[in-house]
């Protein structure tokens, strides 16, 4: 049963390429299929959460990570009654505009972007990518996805400005998205930050006394544990911990989306696309909660000691590749010289750049930076 506000299949703005309708799945479930069969979905296997597998190969990478996010906003989605298969295909395609190595990829890929003028998003790219990078089908290019699904994969965390972004007009950029993809950036939020601190205890990179001293919500339902479990290992205490966090985040945020839907007289679809804020919010309490957990892991674990190797690695990486590919296009692969006929080449090497994983951008690396001189712009011979 949907609820009058859910997005209904047979109400979807459709595709940009007409197909006959599928025997025994709806069209938002032949989107998450879509998604589950695409290149750029198996290369989020090997692309960095937070940790690189220099810590253990039991930390998330991004296909985990997605995973996590798809079972916390399907579980929100259907106490809402929202439509539980867009709600899949949005969380499932949420992430596959990023780059290689995190969020230090994101912003060495950025930076670098600039300097010639322009920007990376990873939503515009991931539009892109299921616009036009993906090749499976015969008929048309890229995945041919729903319109809902291509605007909640622009929508879900961003509010874009129309006037300065024109090519996305037709994603109706003065009105709000659907719940279905409001949920989707919270959802993303729940699962990274219990995620990260559950990784970066594992690292040993966070400690438990400063978890609790620093975020008081986990020292509680820690204390909890302890009360229930006294006699078994920290580390399940932690659990345990962490997974009343986690189902308090979630049990709030359902909580709260009905009451802000009650309080605005939500009546249908059209009614949230006219509100004048996103009704997809946790509580001023747990707001306030989930502020401080942010603030506590970008001190503590994002910009720690510890992981400057890597982000350091990362951006020295993506800024050498893309001035050697700027500086000599002929070692782009075939496909990426015949683009940058038609685009400005710097798009060109950025999406070449971000489309990789982890390891291909190292075999990349030490293919061609060896054996160039990043600052004279020449390669060396000999």
């Amino acid at each position: 049963m949907l609820a009058e506000y859910a997005v209904r299949v047979e109400q979807s703005g459709g595709r940009r390429f007409a197909e006959p309708s599928h025997p025994y799945r709806n069209d938002f479930q032949r989107d998450r299929d879509r998604v589950i069969h695409s290149r750029a979905f198996r290369r989020l296997e090997a692309k960095t959460q937070v940790f690189t597998r220099r810590y253990s190969d039991h930390f998330r990478n991004r296909l985990t990570h997605t995973i996590e996010v798809a079972q916390i906003a399907r579980t929100i989605a259907l106490q809402l009654g929202l439509n539980g298969d867009l709600v899949e295909a949005l969380a499932l395609v949420h992430d596959v505009g990023h780059p290689p190595f995190g969020h230090a990829g994101e912003k060495a890929l950025d930076s670098a972007m600039r300097a010639h003028g322009s920007f990376f998003d990873h939503n515009l790219h991931a539009l892109r990518i299921v616009e036009d990078f993906e090749m499976r089908y015969a008929a048309f290019r890229g995945l041919n996805l729903t319109f809902e699904v291509r605007e909640g994969i622009i929508k879900h965390s961003h509010d874009y400005d129309a006037s300065q972004f024109p090519e996305l007009a037709e994603y109706l950029l003065d009105q709000r998205p659907p719940l279905e993809a409001q949920l989707i950036d919270l959802a993303d939020e729940i699962a990274y930050y219990t995620a990260d601190l559950d990784d970066g205890y594992e690292a040993h990179l966070l400690r438990l006394e400063d978890i609790c001293e620093g975020l008081p919500v986990f020292a509680r339902f820690y204390r909890e544990a302890e009360r229930t479990y006294p006699s078994v290992m920290e580390k399940l205490k932690f659990n345990e911990a962490l997974k009343r966090l986690l189902d308090h985040m979630v049990g709030d945020l359902i909580r709260n989306i009905e009451k802000r839907i009650r309080n605005a007289g939500i009546k249908g679809l059209e009614d949230v696309r006219a509100c004048r804020h996103r009704l997809a919010a946790f509580s001023s309490a747990v707001e306030k909660e989930r502020s401080e957990t942010k603030k506590f892991l970008y001190a503590n674990l994002y910009f720690s000691a510890a992981l400057d190797p890597e982000k350091n690695d990362a951006e020295r990486v993506i800024s050498e590749l893309f001035d050697l590919w700027m500086a000599h296009p002929e070692n782009l692969p075939s496909s990426y010289q015949e683009k940058a006929k038609q685009e400005p080449l710097s798009r060109v090497v950025c999406d070449y750049i971000a489309g990789m994983t982890d390891n291909y951008i190292y075999e990349q690396y030490e293919k061609y930076c060896p054996k160039f001189n990043v600052a004279a712009g020449t390669t060396e011979k000999g």
